[in-house]
């Protein structure tokens, strides 16, 4: 008989062998680490990406890609021949920026080759393959994330700027982020959490039941989910553009700003302060009732509870936060903290979609 309940050694990576994984032999336990480690150090990338927009320091490097002011390292040197000057705050806060995202780059190239020689030890083909897949769409969106960083300094589209362009990329820049650290969580996952096929596993639940069509309720809970994942994008990306308003045209308090988000002669990222909450607010009930639903069929599958548990958390912490952003009029330091929670609530959700798909694709169908 199938237990209903996960063992905890199945939730925890680094505890005996990791069969399903990439084997338990020494090394193992540390790829898992550093796929996480990947994770973390990437959304600090985010974040810090964000201070950089804040701070007006994104022109800090001029319009040089990837030298800084035309140079390896800044340096009170002309280029030019004009008379030397020293290194302004933007200029090191930019080029932080740009090795902290190289870095970064490094990091996923290195997880990227990694999964690819490791995987070779997994049970099955289709864990492979999954390890794989998920590795390189995540070097392939780290890849991406320089492209758009290049296109923002070099098409000068930083520090003041407000055209559409910029609020256009940056946009694409945000659901890139997105789509990376989406590409992680799902690598880090693969590597560490067990198959759902293995007689045994635990990882079957009342979301292994049939569901409206027939399928597992796994399956129908996945695909709802991953339409509220589609919105999670779409109010991210106008979040990147709200914060961009944010910086560029302050509000001094908050009924100067309301009067300023109404005006008809208002600059349009002004105008679209508005679109943000609405879209946020429909999308935070959306996700909550999915949860709801979740929760429910969930019968004691550790996983599942657990995952849901932090994205039931980092949801009404996310909605408090663009509460708390909208009356304190978006200061600098609250929205980054507020990009924060989004990513740690997206970690949540991508998660628990592994699951979902993991008791879905493990559950016989008829």
């Amino acid at each position: 008989m199938q237990s209903d309940h996960t063992p905890d050694h199945l939730l925890d990576p680094t505890s005996g062998p990791i069969s399903a994984g990439v084997s338990g032999r020494p090394g193992s336990r540390n790829l898992i680490y550093f796929s996480w480690a990947c994770l973390v150090y990437v959304i600090f990338v985010i974040v810090w990406g964000a201070f950089v927009r804040a701070s007006g320091s994104g022109a800090g490097c001029g319009s040089h890609w990837p030298l800084c002011n035309g140079q390896i390292l800044p340096s009170t040197a002309s280029v030019t021949g004009a008379a030397p000057a020293a290194v302004s705050v933007a200029t090191w806060i930019e080029f932080s920026h740009r090795i902290t995202s190289g870095l970064s780059l490094l990091m996923v190239a290195s997880l990227f080759f990694l999964v690819r020689r490791g995987s070779r030890l997994a049970t099955s083909a289709k864990l492979r393959s999954e390890q794989r897949r998920a590795a390189g769409w995540a070097f392939g969106f780290i890849v991406g994330e320089a492209g758009v960083g290049a296109v923002l300094v070099l098409q000068r589209l930083v520090a003041g700027d407000s055209s559409l362009a910029r609020a256009v990329v940056i946009a694409l820049h945000l659901a890139n982020t997105l789509f990376l650290v989406a590409a992680l969580v799902w690598t880090a996952m693969a590597l560490g959490v067990p198959e759902a096929a293995q007689s045994g596993s635990g990882l079957s639940s009342g979301l292994s039941g049939p569901g409206p069509d027939g399928r597992p309720l796994a399956a129908a809970l996945f695909k709802r989910l991953r339409r509220v994942a589609a919105l999670f994008l779409v109010v991210g990306a106008s979040g990147a553009i709200v914060a961009l308003g944010d910086t560029l045209f302050p509000a001094k308090d908050l009924i100067s700003g309301m009067a300023q988000d109404l005006s008809a002669s208002a600059h349009f990222l002004v105008r679209l302060r508005v679109v943000h909450p609405i879209l946020a607010v429909g999308t935070a009930w959306a996700l909550w009732l999915v949860l709801g639903a979740i929760e429910s069929s969930n019968k004691n599958n550790d996983l599942v509870s657990k995952v849901g548990f932090y994205a039931r958390f980092f949801l009404v912490a996310q909605v408090m936060l663009g509460i708390l952003n909208w009356l304190l009029m978006a200061p600098h330091w609250l929205q980054l903290v507020h990009l924060a929670g989004s990513n740690a609530l997206w970690v949540s959700v991508v998660a628990l979609l592994f699951a979902l798909n993991r008791i879905a694709k493990a559950t016989p169908v008829g």
